[in-house]
């Protein structure tokens, strides 16, 4: 086994919301079952799931590179879900990244449902995710071995086909995967008011097709955990271990604010957890790298709220919280992965990673190794850049610009965001404020995804912005304090 896939595999493991679990009653749909091309029907799968009851499926085509209209074709999926009652609009909902599919909102129906009222929700599987075309159709297919997810050799003959096909790999690009979502909102254009909603990755992406707009007027943007500037050199996913642990390290202040909290120990809480992380018998009771595991109880403010009972249970040598913890982790990946289309595509994180958001693309594993030696907490992301083992291709001209002009955008942040930084966003904003009127909204205390980390802010703020389009100068706080 090359150490390309090798890597890849422990990316996939390494995952706590990567989990395969796929019903035989919600199998994709074969070849014959889809719905006529570019026309909505009801979903071969809709009595599947009481989530997908009454959806509406469509199959698209587009150019497999936007630059050879006339070319090879890929087949997009997208899944429409009615507005209850009568309809007023509709909003595109771009899942982030990159490597998810559509099926990463279907958990979250409810408060999108109560934040868009009365819009129809439009959720399409970028190219090489869910029920689109992937990169590797035979490996990566519902009814496979891994089922979407690769599995044993599928693997090896994934990875050898796309290296022997290099052209078609790089044509899984963010442009022409804007590109897709700006013919879709063309096609299914409607008489009312469309908005398009992006989050994390698809905040990228949704700026990447503004460059060229659609022909459909767009009411609104919202772009939820927004993505640092393209171009920068200090928040990009190589440096996504330092990013990590400057929240984890807020983290721990917060606890070290609370006296119920910080009675528990004798010691700054940083310097118990340093002892811990560089125990190997931490590592055998994490199941992994103790830096990340750490880091990735960061994600979700429950679990977050949780490390000072961990760490003080490791010392005491009562693993109550940390197993708790861990099935917490567990539940959350099954409740995100119950859906066929629902693992993510590695190969297709690693191409589009590993070629626009890597802005050390000589890194080392030697310099990810040192670096991190001085953290607490850290991601995996560093170290999957180093030799992914498949083709990446270089930036087009559309890389690091601005839209030309925007609609009315609101932009939500955490504070506490471990993936796309905070002072990465205001950044961001300042640059986007030249093409039309942009407002940041803070969440305060909240990290990535603020639709399913801080859903009741999501939904006064989002059903206020549809409403008025004006974004409140107030920021809106989670409601807990760190735990005793």
């Amino acid at each position: 086994m090359s150490r390309a896939v090798f890597v890849m595999r422990r990316f996939l493991l390494s995952c706590s919301m990567v989990m395969v679990i796929v019903s035989p009653s919600m199998a994709a749909p074969s070849a014959n079952e889809r719905t006529p091309r570019d026309t909505f029907a009801a979903c071969p799968d809709e009595e599947s799931d009481a989530a997908l009851a009454g959806t509406l499926c469509a199959h698209f085509t587009a150019p497999l590179d936007r630059g050879q209209p006339g070319g090879d074709k890929i087949d997009l999926f997208v899944r429409k879900f009615p507005a209850r009652g009568r309809s007023r609009g509709q909003v595109w909902l771009v899942a982030g990244g990159p490597g998810e599919s559509g099926a990463s909102f279907y958990p979250l129906l409810a408060t999108l449902r109560d934040s868009f009222a009365d819009l129809d929700l439009l959720i399409p599987d970028h190219r090489g995710t869910g029920f689109s075309d992937r990169l590797c159709p035979t490996e990566e297919a519902a009814s496979s071995a891994g089922g979407a997810a690769l599995d044993g050799a599928e693997w090896g003959s994934c990875f050898g086909a796309l290296n022997a096909a290099p052209q078609r790999a790089r044509a899984f690009s963010i442009s022409n995967a804007a590109n897709d979502l700006r013919l879709m909102i063309d096609r299914y254009r409607s008489a009312s008011p469309t908005w398009v909603y992006g989050v994390s990755y698809g905040t990228q992406l949704v700026l990447r097709m503004l460059q060229t707009p659609p022909m459909t007027p767009i009411r609104g943007v919202i772009l939820d955990s927004l993505v640092p500037p393209e171009d920068t050199d200090k928040w990009d996913l190589s440096h996504r271990s330092f990013i990590v642990d400057a929240v984890g390290r807020r983290a721990l202040l917060a606890c070290g604010r609370v006296r119920r909290c910080n009675a528990k120990f004798a010691e700054p809480i940083e310097t118990v957890l340093r002892r811990l992380v560089d125990d190997p018998a931490t590592a055998k009771l994490v199941g992994g790298d103790p830096k990340q595991f750490f880091g990735s109880l960061l994600d979700i403010p429950d679990l977050r709220r949780r490390i000072p009972d961990i760490v003080d249970g490791l010392v005491r040598e009562d693993n109550t919280a940390l197993t708790q913890v861990k099935e917490q982790q567990s539940a959350l990946g099954a409740l995100f992965n119950r859906y066929p289309q629902s693992p993510i595509s590695v190969p297709l994180v690693a191409i589009i990673s590993g070629s626009e958001n890597n802005a050390r693309p000589g890194l080392t594993r030697k310099q990810v190794a040192t670096e991190s030696q001085s953290l607490l907490f850290t991601s995996n992301l560093p170290a999957l850049l180093v030799d992914p083992g498949l083709p990446t291709y270089t930036h087009d001209a559309a890389f690091g610009r601005l839209p030309v002009s925007l609609p009315p955008t609101l932009v939500l942040q955490g504070d506490m965001d471990p993936k796309t930084p905070f002072e990465g966003a205001l950044a961001h904003v300042a640059r986007l404020q030249s093409a039309g009127t942009v407002g940041l909204q803070k969440i305060v205390g909240a990290p990535h995804y603020v639709l399913l980390t801080a859903p009741a802010c999501f939904t006064s703020i989002v059903r206020d912005f549809v409403t008025t389009k004006v974004v409140s100068a107030k920021p809106c706080a989670l409601s807990r304090s760190p735990r005793s």
